[in-house]
């Protein structure tokens, strides 16, 4: 949602197209741009904030063959017609919140990313487009407009095969607006396959003001100061502040050093969208605020996550330099392929990225009391479940709703790495290299969002791997957050293997000892492991290649969780003398092939049957 508000009377007047403090009015019109707010049940609201109370006036729909506009007498909204695109905001005076320079198609659209399943078109990026404009609701509380797309086999390559319908509401007295749409693949067999990577909203913002000259000049600048959380917010750089010149490209393309920047308190800082990516659970409330006359919020508002795939974990993008902000519904980021929707041929599917089918409070039952976990090695009591996430999710194995459990466990703890929280952050994160920081997560918890981390690794372990020893390491200060590919001296990469070096009093002869791995994101990664002899050839367990997450190139602590459960034979353990087990990530193509703990476990034997203990 959309948000803003300001100081201001109302009256009322009943009567078609008046502007009134309670009715809501419908009309036609020709191409002027009069004032109209726009009342829409959006999956995203946008939120427009000024100092002041909110005036409450009549919603108005003026639309022709060019445009829509919307206005209730606080904002005004325009969309191209019939494609919905949102190509004017006016608030409080000010004529447009969005980037006037920019063409009207790339300031506020739906947009998605698709691949074809049957060998055709990969990784297409389209941005949402209707044919067919429609009033869905006029009463004088509400507006709902509609801008429609249907799909039919004409068009197979050339679109998303889904019948798409965006809507956008808009409420009288409110400072916003709200967007959603309907998804739908219908069963038929000429209707194909296909995965969709990512659907979202994205508004491209003003990033200055321009005087009404035939040939503007900057006078002032807007929407340079953006808020994702309470403690990351700040003054931003400018888009120009990112091409060649004024910025230099690094490992990737979206992370760009400052060299020349236009503000020159920036100079050396990295700017990377995705150090501002955020959790579903976290991601609410972020923006943009402009502190030149008038000070104007542009806030970007999620109420619910529950129409998100991935769980309250899940990470997504946000706000970015741009001026841009985004409402994400649905990536890849942070997970890989393995949460992308895979619709087959004929297959029926309906998703609805906001609320219309999801039965409202008063419709839905509630489940109450204590969530409580028995694990009889560690308590005899029930342990309360501080912390949990209850959700519902469909039928299927245990963690099928995002590959997430706790790890099981068949015997007692003989020792353990980490927390099992399904992230790294309690391991050892190191300093930045100077050349490469962003001044916001100096002395910052998440410090993981630093640029260039990974780099650090070789020169802590230049000649030999890391080696952690139980009851002597500490996994806070001697277990790096994620074990990665060394450089070699003719520039290509190899894998790393770490060593956990562990005694026993005893080893018991007739059972079998089990290892708990439990990654918290893996990147085109495999894992191996062997006991006490690092040369074998076959090693005792080998995850095979697995993971795209991408989290250590995203700033991110974890991705994906995934759970492996190694059986260690008793034959292969010594007892009073150092055992060692070898952790290889056995890929090393590219930098960014990966692994992040999450926790690790070595179980003996479980207590349910007779042992003998030499």
């Amino acid at each position: 949602m959309t948000i803003f508000s300001y100081a201001g009377t109302s009256g009322h007047k009943k009567g078609f197209g008046s502007m009134s403090p309670r009715g809501v009015k419908l009309q036609i019109q020709d191409r002027h741009v009069h004032n109209v707010a726009l009342l829409l049940a959006l999956l995203a609201v946008i939120a427009f904030k000024y100092g002041g109370v909110l005036k409450y006036s009549v919603i108005n729909v003026f639309h022709h063959l060019i445009q829509v506009v919307i206005d209730n007498g606080i904002f005004q909204v325009t969309l191209s017609n019939p494609a919905g695109i949102v190509t004017g905001i006016s608030y409080n005076g000010i004529d447009n919140l969005l980037e006037v320079l920019n063409d009207e198609s790339n300031r506020g659209y739906w947009d998605v990313v698709w691949n074809s399943l049957d060998g055709g078109k990969t990784g297409v990026f389209e941005v949402i487009s209707g044919t067919k404009f429609e009033v869905i609701k006029e009463t004088e509380e509400q507006v709902e407009v509609s801008f429609s797309r249907p799909w039919e086999p004409s068009l197979q390559g050339k679109l998303v095969p889904l019948n798409i319908d965006k809507r956008f509401i808009v409420l009288r007295g409110s400072s916003g607006f709200y967007s959603y749409a309907i998804y739908e693949h219908l069963g038929l067999p000429e209707w194909p396959a296909f995965s969709l990577g990512e659907t979202r909203i994205a508004f491209k913002l003003r990033k200055e003001k321009y005087n009404h000259s035939p040939t503007p000049s900057i006078s002032l600048k807007w929407f340079h100061y953006m808020a994702v959380a309470d403690n990351r917010r700040r003054f931003m750089p400018l888009p120009d502040d990112r091409l060649p010149g004024r910025g230099q490209p690094l490992a990737y393309p979206e992370a760009v050093l400052l060299v020349n920047p236009k503000e020159p308190e920036l100079k050396g800082e990295v700017d990377d969208k995705y150090q501002y990516s955020c959790e579903n659970k976290d991601l609410r409330v972020h923006g943009w605020i402009s502190v030149e006359s008038p000070p104007v919020g542009f806030w970007q508002i999620t109420p619910s996550d529950e129409f998100r795939s991935g769980g309250p974990l899940k990470q997504n993008l946000s706000s970015h330099v741009g001026p841009t902000c985004l409402a994400m519904f649905l990536s890849g980021h942070y997970a890989g392929d393995d949460l992308s929707p895979k619709i087959g041929q004929g297959e029926a599917w309906k998703k609805v990225f906001a609320s219309e089918d999801f039965p409202s409070s008063d419709q839905r039952g509630y489940v109450s009391g204590r969530l409580l976990v028995r694990d009889r090695y560690m308590s005899d009591d029930y342990i309360s479940a501080n912390g949990a996430y209850v959700g519902l999710a469909p039928p299927g194995d245990v963690g099928s709703w995002q590959r997430e459990c706790k790890p099981p466990r068949d015997g007692p703890t003989l020792w353990e790495i980490g927390i099992p929280d399904r992230s790294a952050a309690e391991f050892y994160i190191p300093d930045p290299d100077p050349k490469y920081i962003n001044r916001l997560f100096i002395n910052h918890p998440d410090r993981f969002r630093q640029y260039g981390l990974w780099e650090r690794y070789a020169e802590l372990y230049p000649n030999e791997d890391l080696v952690y020893t139980v009851g002597v390491s500490d996994y806070r200060k001697d277990w790096f957050f994620a074990q990665v590919t060394k450089r070699k001296n003719d520039n290509t990469f190899q894998g790393t293997t770490w060593q956990i070096k562990f005694k026993l009093d005893n080893v018991d002869q007739t059972g079998t000892y089990k290892l708990r791995v439990a990654i918290a994101s893996a990147t085109l990664g495999e894992l191996q492991v062997r006991v006490n002899d690092p040369n074998t050839n076959r090693p005792l367990f080998s995850s095979g290649l697995f993971g795209r997450d991408n989290a250590v190139a995203r700033h991110g602590i974890h991705g994906l969780y995934w759970l492996f459960n190694v059986d260690i034979p008793n034959a292969v353990l010594t007892k009073e003398e150092d055992n060692t087990i070898y952790l290889t990530q056995a890929r090393g193509q590219t930098p960014w092939q990966n692994l992040m703990y999450d926790y690790i476990r070595f179980e003996g034997p479980s207590t349910d049957v007779p042992k003998a203990v030499i």
